[in-house]
C-alpha cells in the first residue's frame, strides 16, 4: 500500500475509534427515568393543568381521528387537560376536517393561526421584545423580524403566548404530531415526572416498522436514537440535552422566561432543548412509548431527515453562544451529532478495517502491528454496539407487533447487511442537510405525508393499546365519550357510526354526536 493511502488509511481509523468512543460515552452516561408510581401520590387537585398542543398541517381525516381516538383514552382528570389544534387559518379543508371532529370529540379544540401581519400576533411581539433570552429577536440577521416562517413552531408561538396571555405560566405545554398515539398514561406520566425534572420527553416507536422496506429501515432509526441512545442525554443533568419534537413538557414558567421557541430554526427541538439545560433546567425520560408512523419511501425519509440534519447544524452553531453556552459547554452539545456522524464513517471504516486484516494475514500487507490492532479494536467495537443495538430493537419491537413471528421478521428484515446499506444511504441527507444549513434553507414547513398507517391499533379497540404499552386495561368506556354512539374506524380509518359498523367484541371506544 502507498505512503498516502496509508496515512488515509490509519486517519480514516482513527476517526472510526472515536466515533465508537462517542456512543459509549453516551450510552456509559445515566438516565433520569420517570418514576409512573409518583403520580399515586396526587391528588385531582394537586394534578398539573396540562395543554397539548396538536399543529396541522393539510391533514387527512383519518389521521386525526386515529390520534383524537387515542388521547379520548387518556386516564387524566377532565378537569386539568385541554387538547388544541392549530391550524394555519388559510388551511381550510383542516379546519373542516377538525370541525367535523369537535362533534365526536368534545374535548378538541381549535385556535386558528393567522398570519404574522395580523394584530393578534402583538403579544407575541410584545413579549419577545421585553425577553433577551428570545435572542433571534434582538441581534443578527433576523432582529426585529415578524415575518416567521411558515412552520410548526410558528403554530406552537402563537398559540404559547395566547395561553400565557390568557391564564397565565402556571401550566405544562405538551405536543404531539398529527399522527402521534400517546400511552392512555402520557398525561399521568408527566404529573409523575414534573414534580422532579424540568422537562420531560416521552419516547417513540414507529408503528408501521412492516409496511416496506423503507419503513422497516426508518423504524430502525427510532430504535437506535428515541430508545437507546437519547435517553442518555438526561444525564442527571450533565450533559446538553435535545428534546424529540413530540410527546414532551415543558412548563410554561419555564418558556416564558426563556424566550419561548427559536422560528429560525428548521427544527426547534435541539436547540430549545439545549437552551433550557443552558438555564439549569433537567430532563427527565418517560418510558412509555408514543406510536407514531415512519415515511414508506426512501425519498420522503430522506426528505424528513434532510430537515433533521440541517436543524442540528443550525442549533450547534452560533446559537449556542447566543444562549450563553460555555466554550467547553459549547463543545459537549456539539457531541450531540457524532452519532448520526458517525454513520458515514462507519461505511468507510468497517470494510477497509476488515481488508486491511485480509491483507496482513494473507497477503502480507505492508502495516505495522498497531495500526492492525487498532482496526480490530474497531471491529469488535462495531459488533459490540450492534449486539447492543439489536437487543433493545427486538425489545421495542413488543410495543407494536404481539406475534413474535412478526418481531423475528422485522429483524431479518434489518440484518447488519441491510443496515450497512442503509446507512451507506443515510450520508445523503447528511450532506444535503448540511448543505442547506450552509445556504440558510429549510425554513418552511415540509410535510412528511401520513398515510394513517397505524390506524389498526384503535380499530382494534383501546384494550389492544393496553397491551401495545403495558398499561391496566379497564372494562368501562371513558367517562368523556358516551357509549351510545360507537366509533369504529373503516378500513382507510375514517370514522364510522354504529349503524354502519358491527361493534367487535369488548370494543369500548365511543363518541356521541
Amino acid at each position: 500500500m502507498s505512503e498516502p493511502w496509508l496515512t488515509y488509511y490509519v486517519i480514516g481509523q482513527l476517526f472510526y475509534f472515536l466515533s465508537f468512543i462517542a456512543i459509549f460515552y453516551f450510552l456509559a452516561l445515566p438516565v433520569d427515568w420517570v418514576d409512573p408510581s409518583r403520580a399515586e401520590e396526587q391528588s385531582e387537585e394537586d394534578a398539573p393543568f396540562i395543554v397539548m398542543a396538536y399543529p396541522v398541517l393539510r391533514e387527512d381525516l383519518s389521521t386525526m381521528t386515529s390520534t383524537l381516538l387515542a388521547l379520548s383514552w387518556t386516564e387524566y382528570p377532565r378537569s386539568r387537560y385541554r387538547v388544541v389544534a392549530i391550524p394555519n387559518s388559510n388551511d381550510h379543508k383542516t379546519i373542516a376536517s377538525l370541525r367535523e371532529l369537535q362533534r365526536i370529540f368534545d374535548f378538541l379544540e381549535i385556535m386558528e393561526v393567522p398570519p404574522t401581519s395580523d394584530p393578534s400576533w402583538d403579544v407575541v411581539w410584545r413579549a419577545w421584545n421585553s425577553n433577551p433570552n428570545a435572542y433571534w429577536f434582538h441581534q443578527g440577521t433576523t432582529r426585529g423580524d415578524r415575518d416567521l416562517p411558515p412552520k410548526k413552531t410558528r403554530q406552537l408561538i402563537y398559540l404559547f403566548y395566547h395561553l400565557v396571555d390568557q391564564i397565565g405560566t402556571d401550566w405544562l405545554l405538551d405536543y404531539i404530531d398529527a399522527d402521534s398515539m400517546p400511552s392512555r398514561a402520557h398525561f399521568r406520566d408527566a404529573a409523575a415526572g414534573i414534580k422532579y425534572y424540568d422537562v420531560l420527553q416521552a419516547t417513540n416507536v414507529a408503528g408501521n416498522l412492516l409496511d416496506s422496506m423503507p419503513a422497516s429501515w426508518h423504524a430502525f432509526d427510532h430504535m437506535c436514537w428515541d430508545g437507546l441512545v437519547y435517553p442518555h442525554m438526561s444525564a442527571r443533568g450533565a450533559h446538553p440535552f435535545y428534546v424529540l419534537g413530540k410527546g414532551l413538557f415543558y412548563r410554561a414558567s419555564d418558556l416564558t422566561d426563556f424566550g419561548g421557541f427559536n422560528p429560525w430554526i428548521t427544527i426547534e427541538d435541539p436547540e430549545v432543548g439545549m437552551r433550557l439545560w443552558t438555564n439549569k433546567r433537567r430532563l427527565g425520560v418517560i418510558a412509555d412509548p408514543l406510536i407514531e408512523e415512519v415515511p414508506r419511501t426512501l425519498i420522503r425519509g430522506i426528505i424528513q431527515r434532510n430537515r433533521w440534519m440541517c436543524g442540528f447544524f443550525q442549533s450547534l452553531g452560533r446559537p449556542l453562544k447566543e444562549m450563553g453556552m460555555s466554550f467547553w459547554q459549547r463543545m459537549r452539545a456539539r457531541l450531540n451529532i457524532l452519532p448520526v456522524l458517525s454513520l458515514p464513517v462507519n461505511i468507510v471504516g468497517l470494510p477497509t478495517g476488515v481488508y486491511a486484516l485480509y491483507l496482513y494475514f494473507f497477503r502480507s500487507g505492508d502495516f505495522q502491528f498497531w495500526i492492525i490492532a487498532l482496526s480490530s479494536i474497531n471491529i469488535f467495537l462495531y459488533f459490540v454496539v450492534l449486539a447492543v443495538t439489536y437487543v433493545n430493537a427486538w425489545r421495542r419491537t413488543r410495543f407494536v407487533l404481539d406475534n413474535i413471528w412478526l418481531r423475528v421478521w422485522y429483524m431479518l428484515r434489518v440484518n447488519p447487511i441491510s443496515l450497512f446499506i442503509y446507512h451507506t444511504l443515510w450520508t445523503l441527507p447528511i450532506v444535503i442537510g448540511f448543505f442547506m444549513f450552509l445556504t440558510n434553507r429549510g425554513k418552511e414547513w415540509m410535510r412528511t405525508q401520513k398515510y394513517d398507517a397505524d390506524h389498526h391499533f384503535v380499530q382494534e379497540g383501546w384494550v389492544s393499546l393496553d397491551k401495545k404499552f403495558g398499561t391496566t386495561t379497564r372494562a368501562e368506556a371513558p367517562s368523556n365519550i358516551s357509549s351510545a354512539e360507537p366509533i369504529r374506524l373503516g378500513s382507510h380509518g375514517r370514522p364510522r357510526a354504529a349503524n354502519e359498523a358491527k361493534t367487535a367484541p369488548n370494543e369500548s371506544a365511543a363518541a356521541s354526536d
